[in-house]
């Protein structure tokens, strides 16, 4: 694969065209840059893997679901193999069930995701806090779930040097996957822990409208265990889980966004995490040429 993004200048179908050059492998710019593997769905852990290394970028962020179909054991020496960094591992969370059942079965799969985490060498577990459960209308007791869940799992993380990163998910969410809204809720329930143990995970596309945000990035220290980007497009699809876009179609402002981020002093990996159906039809080797592209210029100088 080494040798395409010199060849790949045309961006994802229904993006804005090419501003800048493709960066090669061995850009400095790229040193921070992460592939989510949700950019580039239809690879495997291993063409995902090969995809960035090839394209000169540092790290991945990887999901469970792929990690699972190759074995933990399979995927660990590959990731070791490839001499990436893992940025974040996702996902943990979805314990807002009421069901004493339940809530046992969601902790012992978060302490297996903990754990995959731990293998991967991945530092931060992405928590997906999870939505009402059926039939349930009180939104205040489910993030009182949440709140219990968190510190139900973080002795078990601390031991195995894992921070467990809060990711407060736009309102339009809040029914079915992420009951914390906000920037602000995430931290507060962060708060009660060591920064060393529960983080927040700080995505634009959920993020950017937040009134106040900014100021409160800037507040965040060292609380921000993760820092995701994509673009907010309209019209809205039908399926609002597949909105994102690639960073420079939509309305996120990332030079102010990320500038805010860079001042809390965070210094860790940004990861280009996008869902979208024209992005995941692309061929992937496409879709990180336009990343690369669109973060070197949109996002990299501001940080």
């Amino acid at each position: 694969m080494s040798g395409l993004l010199e060849s790949l200048e045309v961006d994802v179908p229904g993006g804005a065209p090419a501003r800048v050059p493709t960066p090669l492998p061995g850009d400095l710019r790229l040193a921070r840059l992460s592939l989510n593997q949700r950019t580039a769905a239809r690879w495997t852990l291993h063409e995902a893997l090969e995809g960035a290394r090839a394209a000169g970028l540092p790290a991945v962020g990887l999901w469970r679901e792929p990690v699972a179909d190759v074995g933990l054991d399979v995927a660990v020496r590959e990731v070791r193999a490839s001499g990436l960094r893992v940025s974040s591992l996702c996902r943990g969370g979805f314990f807002t069930t009421a069901d004493r059942a339940e809530r046992v079965r969601a902790i012992s799969d978060n302490r297996a995701a903990i754990d995959e985490a731990a293998a991967l060498g991945a530092r931060t577990l992405v928590l997906v806090p999870g939505g009402l459960p059926p039939g349930d209308r009180d939104l205040p007791a489910a993030r009182a779930r949440v709140a219990e869940a968190v510190a139900d799992l973080v002795p078990y993380a601390r031991e195995r040097g894992v921070v467990l990163g809060i990711e407060p998910m736009n309102p339009v969410y809040a029914a079915d996957r992420g009951v914390v809204s906000t920037l602000a809720q995430a931290l507060e329930l962060a708060s009660t822990h060591g920064a060393d143990e529960v983080g927040v995970v700080v995505d634009t596309f959920h993020l950017w409208w937040e009134p106040g945000v900014l100021a409160l990035l800037e507040s965040c220290g060292d609380r921000i265990v993760s820092y995701q980007v994509c673009d907010w497009v309209t019209p809205l699809p039908a399926d609002t889980l597949l909105a994102r876009g690639m960073m420079g179609d939509g309305h996120v402002d990332f030079a102010a966004f990320t500038a805010a981020v860079a001042r809390s002093g965070y210094s860790g990996d940004v990861e280009v995490e996008i869902f979208n159906a024209d992005v995941w039809a692309a061929p992937g080797e496409q879709v990180v040429a336009t990343m690369a592209r669109r973060y070197v210029e949109l996002v990299q100088p501001y940080l």
